[in-house]
């Protein structure tokens, strides 16, 4: 759902429409026009995908053109090289970012202690209810903020996409967009700010995040999305059909958190992800993934990267089944656990039963055992089968432990991993909560009594004790490090955060060389600049010339628009505001008459000013969409329209590197001019000799349409701009309008803009650079490194700068 700021409306002003009602109409709308056009959204959260919608067809497309992954891998993967241990000795500071439950942030306490071993210091980074949890593994810890409870609890209310009508009237909408807004500030925070208890600094060098913290999952055409389920159409082959779902899951997603997640990029100096690029934007930036969990029950894609009282009762008869619901909040409890009490006296079995958050508990029965927190790891082994919601590691868990497996699923990827369970023999279908009976749960767990059940989980569970999941995740997280730009040019041990430059040439400098050569006066800290290991930049792609100028010029209008509405409704708050504080200055005076009344009037004029100032405001923006629209935003556009348009006809548009600043404008726009000229004319000529070679004289004809096409739509961002140049052109045989010599242009002014851009967004980038030699000057006092040791450092600084001329 989008974000609706809190500003909107003024709480003085009573809207003709409530904001209840406002809010109802926002989601209908985004249901009728996205989800069931695309899909749709059922009571488990997952969505029926209509592969034939406009969205689909769309990611489709995008299929068609990556046709390679559905035959094969594009990189081959071998599990062997995968398990051999990759060598890594530069020290890292590695925050492990955790949003949802303990059952979330306790497969990341292995590996953080795994990554400790290797050398690197590790924070964890998540809800404040796991401080102690996590504190006591020895790691440290950064409140994120957010109640998981509370996220649970929202999450059984409203499985799907977009929330129920019900939520929307209790307001929780807005209560859940503040926490997620919260727990996106405490993750930023986390990887810059000093320890809550020691004050010890820390600057993040890599992040670790689990798959809820806020990210799209990764395409593959095995399976399909957790969340997805196929209505696929004739013509869509299986693999396609599963990859499209991760496009079409991601792109809904993206409209319930895209506002948000701008929002506070916005407030980090970072600008907002476009709405075209934010659901593919794993792919897009190939974010090194790795799946937490085992290959003996879900192989790994080609195309990727109280105890002594429960000891009685555990031993005073059958062994028992576990029945717990974990972090899974419900509105009836009293119901859950009757239907369990039910289901356990139909099936004859004994059980244990799991409180959880929910608090299940019932009446006293013999056969039933009622606990608290205990450690699953030790608790599986003593039961006969375990029925739970399909957390990925309470799943884990029981089929490591070789026991048959029921899931209840709740939402997300429960029901995924419910269906997996079941295909793998190791357990009965899921049973979505919502028709959980006491008959149907007691046939699931006689069914995992069965022999059957009990080889199949057996089987699994003999699989995964050759498994080295940890140290598997250690080997992946080192082998995606790009060791070669991370190294400090002094101290290679040490990860370079630095650059120090002298004429074109620049030194990478850690933290610790730079204190200490700061300290001895070889550097000043105004000549450093931060070094970029891996720089994210997120274009918005254009995938033609057509769709890219009428995206730019709907991106423009909508500015444009609401810098217009704001135009009047700034004033109107300014006027709202002085009212209000007038009211509130005449209500205090009366209770203080010694005051004086004079101070309970505003004065007009200051109220005027600041309401023609707002005015004044909204229209510098609207001025400014209007210039970014029109002199940068549509000519960039079409520019790179045309750079991809050779993809129609089967070849792989250039690449010439992405605008960041000015600099790289100008050097981009000349290498499309240059190949764009090149390419244009010299597949005139060798397009219809190829087709003649292969295919005679209709060879020759296909190859000279192909030449002409490319010549259409390769030499309009190449050509030379001037008077002459600048009219429209038709292109027949393309069918495109395009205007001559924009490349040229184009991309020189994004350039110049990204640049203007930069120039305003220093806050976080100074907030880096001191938090960064704050830690500097903490690690070298904390290395304790001899006058000796320093000397060295100094001189191979010296003999490193003289080599550079």
């Amino acid at each position: 759902m989008e974000e609706r700021p809190s500003s909107d409306q003024d709480p003085g002003v009573q809207s003709a429409t409530p904001p209840d009602t406002q809010e109802t109409q926002k989601i209908e709308r985004i249901e009728s026009e996205l989800t069931q056009e695309s899909g749709r959204v059922r009571d488990d959260g997952r969505v029926t995908v209509n592969l034939k919608s406009k969205i689909a067809k769309a990611f489709a497309q995008i299929a068609e053109e990556q046709a390679e992954r559905f035959g094969r891998p594009s990189t081959v993967f071998h599990e062997a090289e995968a398990a051999i241990p990759v060598f890594c000795d530069v020290k890292l500071n590695i925050v492990i970012q955790i949003v949802g439950s303990r059952g979330d942030v306790q497969p990341f306490i292995a590996l953080g202690n795994a990554l400790q071993s290797h050398g690197h210091r590790v924070r964890i980074a998540t809800h404040d209810v796991f401080a102690d949890f996590v504190r006591k593994s020895y790691l440290e810890f950064f409140p994120i903020g957010g109640d998981p409870a509370k996220l649970m609890a929202y999450m059984v209310k409203n499985p799907g996409l977009l929330p129920r009508m019900e939520t929307l009237r209790d307001g929780e909408i807005k209560k859940k967009q503040v926490m997620v807004g919260e727990m996106l500030d405490g993750c930023w925070r986390s990887c810059i700010e000093d320890d809550p208890i020691t004050q010890e600094p820390f600057v993040a060098d890599a992040i670790i995040a689990n798959p809820p913290q806020f990210r799209p999952c990764p395409f593959t055409s095995v399976f399909p999305h957790p969340l997805a389920d196929l209505t696929a159409g004739a013509e869509n082959e299986e693999g396609k059909a599963n990859w499209v779902s991760y496009g079409v899951v991601e792109w809904l997603t993206w409209q319930g958190l895209g506002n948000v997640i701008n929002k506070w990029r916005s407030s980090i100096d970072l600008p907002p992800v476009p709405a075209t690029e934010g659901p593919c934007l794993a792919e897009t930036l190939e974010v090194p993934f790795t799946y937490c969990w085992s290959p003996a029950l879900v192989p790994r894609p080609w195309d990727w990267p109280a105890h002594v009282d429960l000891a009685d009762f555990l031993q005073s008869g059958n062994p028992p089944v576990y029945i717990g619901f974990g972090s899974i909040v419900v509105d009836d409890a009293e119901k859950l656990i009757n239907t369990v009490i039910s289901a356990v006296s139909k099936a004859g079995v004994r059980a244990v039963v799991s409180k959880g958050w929910s608090e299940l508990a019932g009446a006293s029965d013999p056969n039933i055992f009622y606990i608290g927190d205990c450690p699953h790891t030790w608790l599986f082994q003593h039961v006969a089968a375990v029925v739970h919601h399909g957390g990925a590691g309470t799943t884990a868990c029981g089929l490591v432990n070789g026991r048959p497996t029921t899931i209840v699923p709740f939402f997300g990827d429960q029901p995924f991993w419910g269906k997996m369970v079941s295909k793998a023999g190791a357990g009965p279908d899921p049973i979505p909560h919502a028709e959980l009976t006491a008959e149907n749960l007691a046939n699931a767990m006689q069914f995992c009594l069965t022999p059957e059940a009990a080889a199949a989980a057996q089987g699994i569970a003999a699989k995964m004790q050759h498994e080295t999941g940890v140290a598997t995740a250690v080997n992946s997280f080192h082998r995606n490090l790009p060791l070669d730009r991370m190294r400090c040019s002094i101290m290679p041990n040490q990860p370079a955060v630095w650059e120090y430059k002298k004429g074109k040439q620049s030194l990478t400098l850690s933290k610790v060389a730079v204190n200490i050569l700061v300290e001895n006066n070889k550097i000043e800290v105004s000549r450093l600049e931060r070094h970029a290991i891996k720089p994210i930049i997120i274009e918005n792609r254009r995938w033609d010339p057509l769709t890219g100028v009428l995206s730019s010029l709907t991106g423009t209008g909508l500015d444009m628009a609401k810098s217009t509405q704001d135009m009047f409704r700034e004033p109107y708050r300014e006027y709202k505001r002085a009212r209000s504080s007038n009211s509130l200055e005449k209500s205090e005076s009366a209770g203080s008459p010694s005051s004086g009344s004079s101070s309970a009037n505003r004065d007009p004029f200051e109220t005027s000013g600041n309401m023609a100032g707002a005015s004044l405001k909204a229209f510098g923006k609207f001025s400014a969409s209007y210039f970014r629209g029109m002199t940068v935003d549509l000519p960039y556009a079409a520019a790179e329209g045309f750079r991809r348009a050779p993809q129609w006809y089967g070849e792989k548009p250039k690449d010439y590197g992405t605008v960041s600043d000015w600099k790289s404008g100008i050097k981009v726009g000349g290498k499309n001019f240059v190949g764009g000229m090149t390419s244009g004319i010299a597949g005139m000529i060798k397009e219809p000799l190829r087709g003649a070679l292969e295919d005679g004289s209709d060879g020759a004809t296909k190859g000279l349409i192909k030449g002409a096409l490319g010549m259409a739509t390769k030499m309009p961002s190449g050509e030379s701009p001037g008077p002459s140049r600048t009219r429209l052109k038709i292109f027949a045989n393309a069918g495109i309008n395009s205007v001559a010599g924009i490349g040229l242009m184009a991309y020189p002014f994004q350039g110049i803009a990204k640049s203007i851009e930069a120039s305003f967004r220093t806050k976080t980038p100074k907030a880096i650079a001191a938090a960064r030699l704050r830690e500097g000057f903490a690690l070298t006092v904390g290395m304790e490194i001899s006058q000796e040791e320093k000397e060295e450092i100094l001189q191979l600084f010296d003999v490193l700068l003289s080599s550079m001329g």
